[in-house]
């Protein structure tokens, strides 16, 4: 192996704060090498890109996870203790607890299946209405259902508050200031709510349907034998209810993409699975969501010829990867034919992370999050609105990037057929 580089001089880290999604394709851009190198948080950091670096970085002999994730990040998007910290067979445990939850037919029919019923109840009031914010709406539609699924008590009248403290832990995680501030705030009171609710069950002082993804986790026995303590059975409650509540984004996402494709309109509002399939795929490869992964080198590797030294930061780059000319033609056209063409290889097609679901760091969620597209975006690519003058930018600069105005809709008419697809 080569001898172990030295760090960059210059600190990048709010050059990425600043340049969000573009900082590493631009890095990119001007590497000349097979990884780019830079200095984030004063610690050395190589980025990596394309299929064979992600069956390379999700290699638990190369890059763990647990030891990687910064305070900030665990004390707003995933939790202090959550799965994401784990690694080996400590991992491959609780992993199992989601991969239970969130896939297989039966387990994400029955979770669409309460979010659809939550969003047609929805849109049955949006005509007497003078305008509707997707965004929100889509936000309050899915943490009823997620919650509603899971055996989690919630109403409609504090929907709208669950939905804005999901919505605010996604929202703030990336970014210093008030927005991050927000979403400590949020991650606080949702695990104190849920944490209780967890000894309520366990007291008897509360019940859940049998085989509730709530009453799953009360009675999950961790890798040690012993069951979560209620902050942490929260914690992965929360890790089921807030990526559910953050398919608003891709929801939204899907009205901006319907906006400026009526062609796509027209056919995804057709009985068509397989379209819809590809529209989802499509929404999460085109628009903006995670901008990359990060673990710690396990110990000195090399990549292509350059050397890795060990605990140097490892970062995937996601948004990079999912734009790749090499790996799609035209990345930047909006084409959901492409994945009727070639349905998406497991480690080409990385908007949420690669690797194995099973063994991995992959979202388990994946298959939700297509499934909830599937079903919702016919749905609303069947209703009739007027979109009014707003600002339908989408900032890379911002992380996680959305719609600036949440994409306004006006004047909504529902279809007699608001049912056909799901």
């Amino acid at each position: 192996m080569n001898p172990s580089p030295r760090t960059p001089l210059v600190d990048s880290s709010l050059a990425a704060l600043v340049k969000g999604y573009t900082w590493l394709p631009e890095r990119r851009r001007r590497s000349t090498g097979p990884l780019v190198r830079a200095r984030l948080m004063g610690q050395h950091t190589v980025a990596l890109w394309g299929p064979e670096a992600v069956r390379f970085f999700y290699d638990e002999r190369h890059v763990e996870r647990a030891n990687a994730l910064p305070g900030p990040v665990l004390s707003t998007l995933f939790g202090h203790g959550a799965v994401h910290t784990l690694d080996g067979p400590a991992h491959r445990v609780r992993k199992e607890l989601f991969l239970s939850l969130l896939t297989g037919p039966q387990a994400v029919a029955g979770l669409v299946e309460r979010v659809a019923e939550a969003w047609d109840a929805a849109v049955e009031s949006w005509p007497d209405r003078r305008s509707v914010v997707l965004f929100d709406e889509a936000s309050r539609v899915l943490a009823l259902g997620v919650c509603r699924w899971a055996g989690i008590p919630l109403d409609e009248a504090t929907a709208v508050d669950t939905a804005r403290d999901m919505v605010a832990m996604v929202d703030g995680f990336a970014t210093p200031g008030p927005r991050h501030w927000r979403a400590r705030r949020a991650r606080s009171r949702s695990e104190a709510w849920l944490a209780g609710l967890v000894r309520d069950v366990r007291e008897g002082a509360a019940t859940t349907p049998a085989g509730s993804p709530l009453d799953v986790v009360v009675r999950h026995l961790d890798a040690d034998g012993l069951p979560l303590d209620p902050h942490t059975a929260a914690v992965e409650l929360l890790n089921i209810v807030r990526p559910t509540v953050a398919v608003c984004w891709f929801v939204t996402y899907a009205g901006h993409a319907l906006r400026l494709r009526p062609d796509v309109r027209e056919r995804l509002a057709e009985d068509d699975p397989e379209y819809a399939v590809a529209f989802a795929h499509e929404l999460r490869r085109f628009y903006p969501f995670a901008p990359f992964v990060g673990g710690l080198a396990v110990t000195d590797l090399e990549w292509r010829g350059e050397p890795i030294p060990a605990g140097a930061m490892v970062l995937l780059d996601l948004y990079g990867q999912n734009h790749d000319p090499e790996l799609w033609d035209l990345p930047y056209t909006f084409e959901p034919q492409r994945f009727l063409e070639r349905p998406p290889q497991r480690d080409d097609l990385v908007p949420q992370g690669g690797g194995d679901r099973a063994a991995g760091h992959r979202c388990p969620g994946e298959d939700v999050t297509v499934a909830l597209l599937r079903a919702l975006g016919p749905r609303l690519a069947r209703l009739t609105y007027d979109v009014p003058a707003q600002d339908l930018r989408i900032p890379l600069t911002r992380m996680p990037a959305r719609v600036r105005s949440g994409f306004v809709m006006e004047s909504v008419r529902v279809p007699t057929r608001v049912h056909a697809s799901g």
